[in-house]
C-alpha cells in the first residue's frame, strides 16, 4: 500500500487516525488543535534538521522589535534536497486530504510562497509575543486556516524555555504550554482570537536555538461564524501585567497602517520592516 518516505503509516492509516483524532482535535481548548509526537520518520526529520541553515544571511528575514526577535527563512530558497521533498510532501493531495480529515475543513489549499513560513528560528534571548495570525494571504486573496509547525529540537531540556502556549480567546492566561521537542507536530485552526506564541525570552545556552518549520493552509472563504476583519499583519496581544506599555502603542500603529495601507503597499512594507 502507497506511503510516503515520511512516514511509517500508508495514507490508509493515516486518514483513519486522522478520523479518530477529530473529536480530539475539535474540542480541544482554548481553540481546535492537536499535538502529535514521534509523526515522521526520526531519520528522515534528522535529515531535514541536517540542512536546517545559518539563518543569518542576506536572503533571512530578521524579526526584531517589542513584539519578536527571531529569524525566518524566504521561500524555497533555503532548503534543502530532503526538505524541498518533504514540504512538498506536506503540500501534497495525500497530506491535504489528512489535515481535512483531521480538522473537517474542506478545500484546503498550500501556499506555493511560503509566505510567512518555512524554517523559522529563535536563538538565546529571543522571543515571539502572543499573537493571532494574520488571516488573509497578499498575493492569493484566500483566508488562511490552519498552522502547522514541526520541531527540529534535540535534546531540548525543560529549562530551555521555548514553550509553545497557547493563550485563551480573552486573553486572560495561558491554557497549554508545550516544550518544543524534536518531531512533535502540532496543528491548529487560524482564526481571529487563535492566540499562541513563545513570549519569554528562551533561555538556551549559547550556540543552542530553537528550530521549527512552519506550513500554512488556506482555503477560498471561511465560516461565516469566523468572519472578522480581514488582516494582513499579525495581532500581538501584551499579557496584563507582564508585557510592556510600549508594545501595546507599537502594535496600534503597525494595525492602522495595516487597515489605511492597499494590500500591495503593506506587502511591500513589511519587507522593509523586516530585512
Amino acid at each position: 500500500m502507497f506511503q510516503s518516505e515520511f512516514l511509517d503509516s500508508s495514507f490508509h492509516e493515516l486518514y483513519e487516525s486522522a478520523k479518530k483524532a477529530h473529536t480530539v482535535y475539535h474540542t480541544a481548548e482554548p481553540f481546535p488543535y492537536i499535538c502529535i509526537d514521534n509523526f515522521f520518520k526520526p531519520e528522515r526529520l534528522k535529515q531535514v534538521l541536517q540542512e536546517f541553515p545559518d539563518m543569518q544571511k542576506d536572503n533571512d528575514i530578521r524579526y526584531k522589535n517589542v513584539n519578536e526577535d527571531k529569524y525566518a527563512s524566504r521561500s524555497e530558497s533555503r532548503f534543502g534536497e530532503v526538505t524541498r521533498r518533504y514540504v512538498h510532501f506536506l503540500n501534497s493531495q495525500p497530506f491535504l486530504a489528512y489535515l481535512s480529515h483531521l480538522t473537517g475543513i474542506e478545500g484546503l489549499l498550500p501556499d506555493p510562497y511560503f509566505w510567512g513560513g518555512g524554517f523559522h528560528q529563535i536563538k538565546s534571548g529571543g522571543f515571539l509575543k502572543i499573537h493571532a495570525d494574520f488571516n488573509r494571504h497578499p498575493y492569493l486573496n484566500l483566508d488562511r486556516r490552519l498552522n502547522l509547525l514541526v520541531y527540529l529540537n534535540e535534546d531540548w531540556d525543560e529549562s530551555y524555555g521555548g514553550h509553545f502556549e497557547l493563550w485563551d480567546k480573552k486573553m486572560r492566561g495561558c491554557v497549554v504550554k508545550l516544550l518544543p521537542l524534536f518531531n512533535r507536530m502540532v496543528v491548529f485552526n487560524t482564526t481571529n482570537d487563535s492566540y499562541h506564541g513563545h513570549p519569554d525570552p528562551l533561555a538556551c545556552p549559547e550556540g543552542r536555538s530553537r528550530k521549527s518549520l512552519a506550513l500554512y493552509y488556506y482555503t477560498n472563504g471561511r465560516p461565516a461564524n469566523e468572519i472578522g476583519m480581514s488582516r494582513m499583519a499579525t495581532d500581538f496581544c501584551g499579557r496584563e501585567g507582564l508585557d510592556s506599555r510600549h508594545m501595546k502603542h507599537y502594535n496600534k500603529m503597525i494595525q492602522l497602517v495595516s487597515a489605511i495601507t492597499p494590500p500591495i503597499l503593506f506587502k511591500y512594507y513589511k519587507k522593509y520592516m523586516n530585512k
